[in-house]
């Protein structure tokens, strides 16, 4: 007689490229949307006449602004930092083996902000390349800090302690950002509009000089994903196999580094996405990482793609900031799954 773990274990795989599809479309409906919604003058009809190709949409300025300077960056923009924060939290959580793991709530986009002040205040940073390079050396910091310690063990035994430690080291990085934007008007004014986290504004300008480096990102994290698959055994298990533990948690801290770098560079901090996404594809995949890791960008972009056209539409004609619209759905749904009899197993499998 075959046991439970075995027939789900042998439906999941069936499961997995159905998903995969579905997503696949879901997102390319989303991006169509996002093009043909906004806060402008362009109405849905004529942003399709002029998708579609039509003679005298195309001639039309004001429309030709609207869908390709002001709309497919920020469509573009939501796609890469839905992808970058779900890949990365859930790369966190298999290397902390926590499945409240998240990059928001761990302090690295704290600490990428944070980085980023310290850049727009003391050193005149202004370009979306410099933003990413103070971003990715506070993400790194953050980062390698969680990733001591999960490695000590003293707070992987608890999801809910790794969180509190997470806070704690957020609200230092709260604190010193507030340090240094004392007394310095001019960054706090656009500290403040940034801090939001919002795609409004975004131009194709910013975000090329992000791919290499998300595209690089990307990279390590799939290529991480065997050796912690491995150290989801232990680390001794891991050794056995042939992998170096240390070395696996380094690249994986260079990973998620490199992909909440370009996701802070272009919206800011944003919460709950990387903590969501990667539980969500954990329901469908079990623990095999590369499937968590493709649904997880999936889900992700989805999600944020969808939370940027109702920012559009919600209040209008003003704008909601995007993180908002997370929080109001993330919040409920952490305390949902902080209290889950699945959390003790999630990380496990991860």
């Amino acid at each position: 007689m075959r046991s439970p773990q075995r027939e789900q274990g042998t439906a999941r795989p069936d499961l997995v490229p159905w998903a995969t599809a579905l997503l696949l479309t879901l997102v390319a409906v989303l991006v169509l949307l996002s093009l043909l919604i906004g806060t402008g003058s362009a109405s849905v009809g004529h942003a399709w006449d002029y998708l579609a190709g039509d003679p005298g949409a195309r001639a039309d300025a004001q429309l030709r602004l609207a869908v390709r300077e002001v709309r497919l960056p920020r469509t573009l923009a939501a796609v890469l930092v839905g992808v970058c924060l779900g890949v990365a939290g859930c790369l966190l959580q298999a290397a902390t083996r926590n499945p409240l793991a998240e990059t928001g709530l761990l302090g690295v986009n704290s600490g990428a902000a944070f980085a980023v002040v310290v850049g727009l205040t003391w050193f005149g940073v202004s370009s979306s390349a410099a933003l990413l390079v103070w971003a990715l050396l506070g993400g790194t910091a953050a980062s390698a800090v969680v990733l001591l310690l999960a490695a000590s063990g003293r707070a992987a035994d608890s999801p809910l302690r790794l969180v509190l430690v997470g806070s704690a080291l957020g609200a230092t990085f709260h604190g010193l950002t507030a340090y240094v934007l004392l007394g310095t008007q001019s960054t706090f004014d656009t500290y403040r509009y940034w801090t939001i986290g919002s795609l409004a504004g975004v131009e194709t300008a910013d975000l090329v000089p992000l791919l290499p480096v998300a595209g690089l990102g990307l990279l390590a994290a799939f290529g991480c994903a065997r050796p912690l698959s491995a150290l989801g055994l232990g680390d001794d298990s891991a050794r056995s196999l042939g992998h170096h533990p240390g070395r696996v948690r380094l690249a994986a801290a260079g990973a998620v580094s490199l992909l909440v770098g370009c996701a802070v560079a272009v919206a800011g901090p944003i919460a709950f996405l990387g903590l969501l996404a990667p539980y969500a594809a954990r329901t469908l995949t079990g623990a095999r990482l590369t499937a968590q890791l493709t649904l997880s960008a999936l889900i992700a972009a989805a999600v944020m793609l969808l939370a940027d056209i109702l920012a559009r539409i919600v209040l209008r004609p003003w704008e909601t900031p995007v993180s908002v619209l997370l929080a109001l759905v993330g919040g409920p749904l952490l305390v949902w799954i902080a209290r889950s009899h699945r959390l003790s197993t999630a990380g496990a499998s991860a």
